[in-house]
């Protein structure tokens, strides 16, 4: 290879001006006006622009699930057995306190199943916003380093919670063999429209907490303790009746009744209870189903939860701007 002689032209170097170059006549950069980064969004247009990125990104939304379901059990010797072990943990619980202490095992047929199965609706919701309240705080770096739609870190706890509730439905499987009790079969339709309600509800939910989580961190806490009064004001450890009986019948607070049935997770837990637990066919049993139109009103929670996120991801693209600052 040649070598360069003395005093010749050194060769050419590919070089890029960072900024805008300053023109003869323009003043400093110091001097010259801020120009605002992260342009104001608009609140009613940009959805279905984000649902075509969050499609083009699929792979790695698939690969951000991978990684949720394995950061959760890293350097577990149990691993996935976790996942089934705190549902059954939960079930053995409050089947000893509520089902033999306080005497509903000996009303309600086949309590452990109706438990569980309440149980695994509760616990899909909770994945669900307990991993969406932390998901961009979590994921501080990427956020501040990669561009991507953000909706992909909520919606990766999404895809993670609906493979740990699918594992813990083993569970409600060998209860059924076992016990060789089995649901009706004309009820199963409620569990595509029960999970769909859910889903929507709770991705609409969880991308509003995730975005707050970002500004406020107390939301994480404030989150735990309200998921804690909701479960106690959804029927899953004790049946609905009872809180019929003590609002309509003892104390004439129907309105009051109404309002407890328009919680979202009451008609989702309400829809798994007459689809999965099997003694509700019996005639001890049939007392405790719920005998409003449940596919009414999943149709109605369905519709306004497509709506809910519509809203949700509208306020997060707003506020999606600001993450890597205030991260």
């Amino acid at each position: 290879m040649p070598h360069q002689e003395r005093g010749a032209a050194a060769p050419a170097v590919a070089t890029r001006t960072i900024g805008p170059a300053v023109g003869a006549g323009e003043a400093p950069l110091e001097d010259q006006p801020l120009e605002r980064v992260n342009q104001p969004v608009s609140f009613w247009r940009g959805f279905v622009p984000t649902v075509r990125d969050i499609w083009a990104y699929r792979e790695l939304l698939g690969q951000l699930i991978r990684k949720e379901l394995k950061v959760k059990y890293k350097d577990s010797v149990l691993g996935f057995v976790w996942t089934l072990l705190r549902p059954l943990l939960y079930l053995l619980v409050y089947a000893v306190a509520i089902g033999v202490f306080l005497g509903s095992g000996k009303v309600i047929p086949q309590f452990g199943i109706y438990l569980f199965t309440g149980l695994l609706a509760w616990t899909l919701f909770t994945d669900i916003i307990g991993g969406c309240t932390g998901s961009i705080v979590g994921n501080a770096g990427l956020v501040k380093k990669v561009y991507f739609p953000r909706e992909l870190f909520p919606l990766s706890v999404v895809g993670a919670a609906l493979v740990n509730v699918l594992l813990q439905a083993v569970i409600l499987i060998l209860a059924y063999m076992v016990t060789w009790s089995f649901p009706s079969p004309g009820n199963l339709g409620l569990i595509p429209l029960a999970l769909l309600a859910l889903i929507f509800f709770s991705v609409g939910l969880g991308l509003i907490l995730a975005a707050s989580n970002v500004f406020l961190r107390d939301v994480t806490h404030l989150v735990e303790v309200g998921l804690l009064l909701w479960f106690w004001m959804t029927p899953i450890v004790y049946d609905w009746t009872k809180v019929r009986t003590t609002l309509t019948v003892d104390n004439d607070l129907a309105w009051l009744f109404q309002v407890y049935l328009a919680n979202p997770m009451a008609n989702i837990v309400l829809a798994f209870q007459r689809a999965l637990w099997p003694g509700g066919q019996t005639e001890a049993g049939a007392a405790f189903y719920y005998d409003g139109n449940l596919y009414l009103r999943l149709g109605v929670l369905i519709a306004a939860g497509l709506v809910f996120v519509w809203v949700a991801q509208r306020l997060f693209a707003r506020s999606q701007g600001n993450f890597a600052q205030e991260l």
